[in-house]
């Protein structure tokens, strides 16, 4: 130690240990909607609460993405879209790599049968549109552990 150095030893082997610590990957949410302007609305929404997104608008765009090996953190789905709706998409998810990825499955056109059907997916939740901002914004941050 020099006369100047202000840090004892032990606290300079803590600062070392934390420099070399590899930062941590962020958290992404991936958004499968095929209703554009909703799609626009949620990611914006969620990217002014600090959260990253990544949009697809349809199954076939989700799984690329999925895929590609970004870090996806969660993934939320509408129900009704077009060729597959929001289940069939969940189920190739489940069959899949990524098959533990949680999964927010959002509808405003649903019936009984549907929200059993994703509870047997293992969704953590299935919500009602128009959405409750705010129960999303707190469903998704228990989930990436924000």
């Amino acid at each position: 130690m020099t006369e100047y150095d202000i840090l004892t030893d032990a606290e300079r082997e803590a600062l070392q240990e934390v420099m070399q610590t590899p930062a941590s990957v962020s958290s992404c949410v991936l958004i499968v909607e095929d209703d554009p302007v909703a799609q626009e609305l949620l990611a914006e929404f969620l990217e002014m609460n600090a959260i990253e997104c990544l949009k697809a608008g349809n199954e076939e765009q989700a799984l690329a993405l999925l895929a590609s090996g970004q870090p996806i953190n969660l993934m939320v789905t509408d129900l009704r879209m077009l060729p597959h709706d929001g289940l069939h998409l969940i189920r190739k998810v489940r069959e899949s790599e990524r098959s533990a990825l949680p999964i927010i499955i959002m509808s405003g056109d649903a019936n009984v049968r549907d929200a059993i059907d994703a509870m047997h997916l293992h969704v953590v939740d299935f919500l009602l549109k128009p959405i409750d901002t705010d129960k999303l914004l707190k469903l998704i941050r228990e989930e990436l552990g924000l």
